[in-house]
């Protein structure tokens, strides 16, 4: 399956050596870009369904915090802890997506997922339980962004499908806390939404693969500009089988259970 989907030629997914290096990249970095991962003809079908399906499209604009918790009543409302950006964007949910999709093709796809645990280090991969979690279609046209956050996930699994005119940017800094310690870092924190603070840019083209460890490395996705809508596909695992994303999540995410 893999085959028809993937340029085995650029990424011999079954080769350990490959994915020894591709591991070693991602922990060295906490972030691994894997160019043209897709065929051509897979990623011209990915883009046809995401403009058929962009209607179904739940739309979102949200306030949070970069912590993704509830503000603290302990701090100042323009403290680095409650401080609040802006997430714009609309979603389509596994549920729409089609059982002949290249998109669930992969996600499915035994030899790809052996890849991502070997990389990721991990045992196995499960999907969500719910029927919207697994597989989502972001769409970010013109002005819409995702604001500065850290992950509650270890990992990120994102595929970019159309890449905006301009904007659309994936900023990060890497290792900015670490959250197994219990760490913060409200100064790091403030000092990036002050502009004080350098970021990275992870530069992405149309068909590359992202794995990205997110849970300390604070990062965001800049306001798409023109008329070119973003869209990014996020490939979403669980490390333990029959969790699903909390009915919370569900309804703030994609306005439906």
């Amino acid at each position: 399956m893999s085959g028809s989907l993937v340029r085995l030629d650029l990424h011999p997914l079954a080769d350990h050596g490959w994915r020894q290096r591709c591991r070693e990249q991602l922990n060295q970095s906490g972030a691994l870009v894997l160019r043209q991962f897709l065929k051509p003809q897979a990623l011209e079908a990915i883009i046809e369904e995401g403009n058929a399906q962009r209607h179904l499209a739940y739309h979102t604009r949200s306030k949070h915090n970069v912590y993704l918790m509830k503000p603290d009543d302990a701090f100042p409302a323009d403290h680095p802890r409650n401080r609040d950006v802006l997430s714009t964007k609309g979603c389509i949910t596994d549920d729409v997506i089609a059982a002949d999709s290249p998109l669930r093709q992969l996600y499915n796809d035994a030899l790809f997922q052996h890849f991502l645990c070997d990389v990721l280090g991990e045992e196995a991969l499960y999907p969500y339980a719910d029927p919207l979690s697994s597989i989502n279609l972001h769409y970010a046209p013109h002005g819409q962004e995702l604001g500065w956050h850290f992950d509650n996930s270890s990992f990120a699994i994102t595929l970019l499908v159309q890449k905006p005119l301009a904007g659309g940017l994936f900023q990060y800094v890497k290792d900015l806390r670490d959250a197994d310690a219990g760490e913060m870092n409200f100064a790091g924190v403030d000092a990036v939404l002050d502009e004080r603070q350098p970021v990275d840019v992870l530069e992405i083209d149309a068909g590359d693969l992202v794995l990205f460890r997110g849970r300390n490395s604070l990062h965001r996705v800049t306001p798409t500009e023109g008329e070119v809508t973003r869209m990014l596909a996020v490939l979403a695992y669980n490390t333990q089988p029959d969790i699903a994303l909390s009915e919370t999540a569900r309804m703030t995410f994609y306005g439906r259970l």
